[in-house]
């Protein structure tokens, strides 16, 4: 070959192979549109672009977090509420994402904040605190249907906050303080009630045996004398004010 042509020749190739090769990375697809139409989907690798006739969009085809932010919404039991939620998805038919919608990421986030809203306006608060999986994955389905004719893949929808009003939250406070109190009353009546039947059992067993109570009365005393109090207590069963009241009597028949 002439070194003359190759110098002439040869530089303008040089220059012009950047312009006319195009790599597509793995996690890419390239929707090539020739003279404005749509005419192929590249797939990885490198690609000879004719310039000026063709073009090139590439789209991202891994899975894509979109921060859905707070939302203002009234519940069925008519309690305003802020929430938020995370929404994760992916491109699974790159021609559908670059033809049929404007801007695919800006068009799932507000199909989101709107399918949020509604599906929070249609159950109660308590509903909606208790059952955030179920809502979850019901904003998913609903986002996930719309999102279809886009090429879009919706793989999960998570609630993160659910801010209520202050007065709320101390309106709730309050009914949990008295839940808590309900129960302590609870428990406490039913411990009376199992210590009065053990204290009946205990009564009726020691008067069916002779001298049971005089032993007991004998066993407090000696667990008092254990104390270094200086209250003493002096029990004295009912058997003996029993036998003085009887004395009382014979003294005064003999008074007479």
């Amino acid at each position: 070959m002439n070194p003359l042509l190759l110098a002439t020749f040869g530089w303008p190739i040089l220059v012009l192979l950047p312009i006319l090769i195009k790599q597509v990375n793995q996690y890419e697809r390239g929707i090539v549109l020739l003279m404005g139409k749509y005419q192929t989907t590249w797939n990885p690798g490198w690609k000879i672009l004719i310039p000026i006739f063709q073009k090139i969009i590439k789209v991202d085809i891994r899975v894509k977090a979109v921060d859905v932010p707070d939302q203002e919404a009234i519940t069925k039991d008519n309690i305003p509420i802020r929430i938020n939620a995370v929404l994760y998805f992916r491109v699974v038919n790159a021609e559908k994402a670059v033809l049929e919608v404007e801007n695919f990421f800006f068009a799932v986030s507000q199909l989101a904040q709107t399918t949020m809203r509604n599906a929070v306006g249609e159950v109660t608060l308590d509903e909606l605190l208790a059952n955030k999986s179920d809502i979850s994955e019901k904003i998913k389905k609903t986002v996930d249907t719309a999102s279809d004719p886009w090429g879009i893949d919706v793989q999960s929808v998570e609630l993160k906050d659910i801010v209520l009003p202050e007065s709320l939250k101390r309106t709730i406070a309050k009914v949990a303080e008295a839940q808590r109190e309900k129960q302590a009353v609870i428990i406490n009546s039913e411990g009376e009630v199992d210590a009065a039947s053990n204290m009946a059992k205990a009564a009726e067993t020691l008067s069916k045996q002779k001298g049971a109570l005089h032993l007991r009365t004998l066993q407090s005393i000696n667990d008092l004398s254990s104390d270094q109090s200086n209250t003493t207590i002096w029990m004295v069963p009912i058997e003996a004010l029993r036998a003085m009241e009887g004395l009382e009597k014979i003294a005064g028949k003999i008074g007479m």
